[in-house]
């Protein structure tokens, strides 16, 4: 039999072969004509005007002097608590904005139109699984977390667990949000080059340094600030994009008449196979506890709950988040259905000098604005915009992680001043080390999306599983968490590095194809017969493990964690409830068993109160 992977190819080669001929003999319809009308040579293209260099620098400049307005207003950054935290004094809006923003990073903005272009709209199903990932934060990990009274969210793993758990959490976060911030910094600097001639390395200094520079000036008021701004750009240049592409594609009727007869709009999958790459279980599921990480745990979302000036003020920014995630996951996917539209699933990355998939938006981008003075640069800034949001809260977080939980229990009598000098230095050299990940995300082959959200599997599952372990389960112990983790870490980078290497994907790209294809019953039963002669067939062993769904990881590696950790925890000895620290229980399974007695529910460790609202 032959493998899966090459028995498509072949079968894809010989209808791409039957297809040539069918063309020739005028039985296809005359898509590939009207393709070869609109192609367009980038080279002619790749210049920016006047205004878009004014657009583009507007918005580095506008963000460094956010940076260097609070750098010399209000406490002008002396102490920690106004550089890490901005003084605990934020309202819900800004944070709210700020959450979106460092989520939304160009990742996104570049890697879901290129997904639905390739594989349809059924990545849009991760919209359901918004309402539980942000739920669940809201009234269960920023009470306990907001009550405590942090600046990092490690330091919870301290008071839950001990210092060692604490120590492996925050290096793993560090190593996680390193890893991510290479894809981040490349992403706009790719789009830079392709759509102006700069270089792009060149822009990839460029994005590091600025964002470097305000994120160090102005501290996390700055950041979240800068943030605000930066999301009101990014909506506006995926709009103007999407609205100028509808126009020219020939209205919205024809954009989706042509996305229904090329098969885009997906159906709901229900297929329960784990190996399927996106199904409405492994989004909708799946996609939960990938948003558990991001916005339960993750220092970067964590630290702009902490610094609101009320619980309240804190849970309500996570409410506020919903819609403008739907809206900004619709306009993402409403550009890839556009760009199908256009191009009928064609790729013409190569013209951009590279095979990356992802690299097809950015020729959209310069299709549909050439000509339109000031768009190209909107776009470039929206992307930048993007960078800059998610690339800044990574710094400052891991700034603030490194600070409280590595350098400040092991020198408690540093000065403040000193402290906060040490932070900065903290941030930019963050953002330097980011500068040398870039380039290791050049040299992956794997679509951005696919790498970002691999990326947040395989490390923040891990991490979810450890808060998971010690916010739920009383029984938990020290040695259970560290065993946990490290079970959790082998686990998920034996499964990644694993699909990495086999290449494993049960997906395939659907067929490129804007009209229906009329063939006679000649050639039907051809291509049915030479079909037939290929057994597509399904991976086995350890290749069938590898090729597990990405949007599986996260919750696999969560599990994982609790699992091992709980057994682990059983053997060495429980802990007992006197011996927990008070407030770092959620009491789960009291809520549950609430038709108990409460002398039963005692019993089963389950009435651990929260501390009191703040």
């Amino acid at each position: 039999l032959l493998d899966c992977t090459d028995s498509w190819v072949w079968a894809k080669t010989l209808l791409i072969r039957l297809t040539v001929r069918l063309q020739e003999n005028q039985t296809f319809s005359n898509c590939g004509r009207e393709l070869k009308k609109i192609k367009m040579n980038p080279s002619d293209q790749r210049h920016f005007t006047v205004i878009d260099y004014v657009i583009f620098a507007f918005l580095l400049a506008a963000s460094v002097g956010i940076g260097l307005y609070h750098a010399l207003s209000g406490g002008r950054q002396r102490t920690t608590q106004e550089f890490l935290m901005a003084d605990r004094n934020m309202h819900c809006l800004p944070v709210s904005l700020s959450l979106i923003a460092s989520f939304q990073s160009a990742v996104a903005i570049i890697g879901v139109p290129a997904e639905i272009y390739t594989h349809g709209t059924q990545y849009w199903f991760i919209g359901c699984a918004y309402i539980l990932g942000l739920l669940i934060p809201a009234h269960v990990f920023i009470p306990v977390l907001y009550r405590l009274r942090l600046s990092s969210a490690y330091q919870y793993l301290e008071l839950r667990f001990s210092k060692p758990v604490r120590i492996c959490g925050t290096l793993t976060f560090i190593f996680q949000t390193v890893i991510y911030m290479g894809v981040c910094v490349y992403t706009p600097a790719l789009a830079l080059n392709a759509v102006t001639g700069f270089k792009l390395w060149a822009a990839v200094l460029a994005t590091g340094l600025v964002c470097t520079l305000y994120t160090t000036m102005g501290g996390l008021k700055a950041v979240i600030w800068t943030d605000v701004f930066q999301t009101v750009v990014m909506f506006a240049g995926q709009l103007a994009v999407i609205v100028v592409g509808v126009q020219r594609t020939g209205g919205v009727s024809e954009v989706w008449s042509k996305v229904c007869e090329g098969n885009r709009i997906s159906t709901l999958d229900l297929n329960p196979d784990p190996t399927e790459r996106h199904t409405f279980w492994t989004l909708g599921v799946g996609g939960v506890f990938l948003m558990l990480s991001l916005y339960g745990v993750n220092q970067a979302q964590v630290q702009r709950y902490l610094s609101s000036r009320t619980e309240k003020e804190a849970v309500r920014s996570c409410y506020m988040v919903f819609p403008s995630l739907q809206l900004a996951l619709a306009l993402s996917c409403v550009m890839g259905l556009v760009m199908f539209a256009r191009y009928c699933g064609e790729d013409y990355s190569d013209m951009l000098g590279t095979t990356s998939r992802d690299a097809m938006v950015i020729y959209f981008v310069m299709d549909m604005l050439q000509g339109l003075p000031g768009l190209p640069g909107l776009f470039v800034a929206c992307l930048f915009s993007a960078a800059l949001s998610t690339i800044s809260s990574a710094f400052n977080s891991l700034a603030t992680v490194t600070m409280e939980d590595l350098i400040k229990p092991h020198f408690p009598a540093m000065t403040e001043a000193r402290a906060t000098l040490l932070s900065k230095a903290l941030a930019m050299s963050y953002g330097l080390l980011c500068l040398a990940m870039a380039y290791l995300t050049h040299l992956m082959g794997d679509s951005v999306l696919q790498v970002a959200l691999k990326i947040f599997g395989m490390v923040g599952g891990p991490i979810l599983g450890l808060f998971c372990l010690g916010i739920f389960f009383p029984w938990a112990n020290s040695t259970g968490a560290l065993a946990g983790l490290g079970a959790g870490l082998a686990l998920a980078f034996w499964v990644g590095i694993g699909s990495i290497v086999t290449r494993s994907s049960s997906t395939r790209p659907l067929p490129p194809a804007c009209r229906a294809i009329l063939l006679s019953d000649n050639t039907t039963t051809v291509i049915q017969t030479a079909l037939s002669n290929v057994t597509l067939s399904r991976p086995s062993g350890l290749k069938r493990f590898y090729s597990l769904s990405y949007m599986w990881y996260s919750a696999f590696n969560c599990f994982t964690v609790i699992l091992i950790g709980l057994i682990i925890s059983f053997l060495t000895g429980p802990m007992k409830e006197e011996d927990v620290t008070p407030g770092t229980i959620y009491p789960l399974l009291g809520k549950l068993l609430f038709f108990l007695p409460e002398h039963l529910k005692k019993k089963l460790c389950c009435v651990t109160p929260l501390g009191q609202t703040v």
